[in-house]
């Protein structure tokens, strides 16, 4: 399932909605940036704390007591392909925002408890992060390990191989729909593995059961089931992630996060 933006939106003349959290993009990029050093999307190296009228992780209760940051990316009900990302890290026993809300593309067709390999929709549920970042550029500094993409890196999305939902080098052509990493040379300049249908979230991924989560760039319109950020917010809050912090992302409507 390929993960670049598929072409729709402002492509098509449809109007951007109002993001859930209220936050306008405009809003997003500009809000209190002074607090932190640079710009808001290289902000997460020295983190502001936002004062956040609506903190969402504030009430979440399946977070592991070892998680110190999560990602909260939630939108206006299922089919919405707009979301809001917000950042918090837990300063003194309390979930704190990190930034201001960040306006974030999910699938072509909204939010899922049930995805499935092939349908562009975005999983819900709470996620990791998965052990090592990727991207086709180099390092922009973040504290996972970090492995630059080169020609037959494969992100194996065939649901009959015992490889299936990994990582692989290989000069074979893999099946259909695996993707070819280095091709995606907008989408996957930078980019975090959630952690779905695959360990710790469970024990090994169910086939057919879908593939390649990730946290990458966007390229201007809905995703095929990940979550999209512009390159500066990408990069910040890659940054900002800890492996350490043990964190979690979690995603699904806003109408819904009562029940992570």
């Amino acid at each position: 399932m390929k993960r670049r933006s598929l072409i729709l939106g402002a492509a098509a003349g449809v109007a951007a909605p109002v993001i859930a959290s209220g936050a306008t993009p405009a809003a997003a990029t500009t809000r209190d940036a002074t607090a932190t050093s640079g710009t808001l999307g290289g902000a997460y190296t020295k983190p502001g704390y936002f004062p956040s009228p609506s903190n969402k992780a504030a009430n979440l209760k399946t977070l592991p007591p070892s998680t110190q940051q999560v990602i909260v990316v939630t939108g206006n009900g299922y089919s919405t392909t707009y979301a809001t990302l917000e950042t918090y890290a837990k300063k003194r026993g309390r979930w704190t925002a990190v930034s201001a809300p960040l306006p974030a593309r999910i699938g072509k067709n909204g939010f899922s408890d049930n995805h499935v390999e092939g349908v562009p929709t975005t999983p819900t549920g709470v996620y990791s992060i998965g052990p090592t970042m990727y991207g086709i550029a180099a390092n922009p500094g973040v504290r996972y390990p970090y492995h630059q993409v080169v020609v037959n890196d494969w992100w194996n999305e065939d649901s009959t191989s015992p490889y299936y939902n990994t990582f692989q080098h290989t000069t074979a052509t893999l099946a259909p729909p695996s993707e070819k990493l280095w091709t995606e040379t907008t989408a996957y300049k930078h980019f975090a593995v959630i952690t779905y249908n695959m360990p710790p979230n469970v024990a090994k991924p169910e086939p057919y059961a879908g593939s390649g989560i990730f946290l990458h760039e966007s390229t201007g319109g809905p995703t095929a089931g990940c979550v999209s950020l512009s390159h500066d917010h990408l990069v910040g809050v890659l940054k900002w992630l800890k492996p350490e912090a043990d964190p979690r992302i979690v995603m699904c409507p806003v109408q819904n996060l009562s029940r992570y």
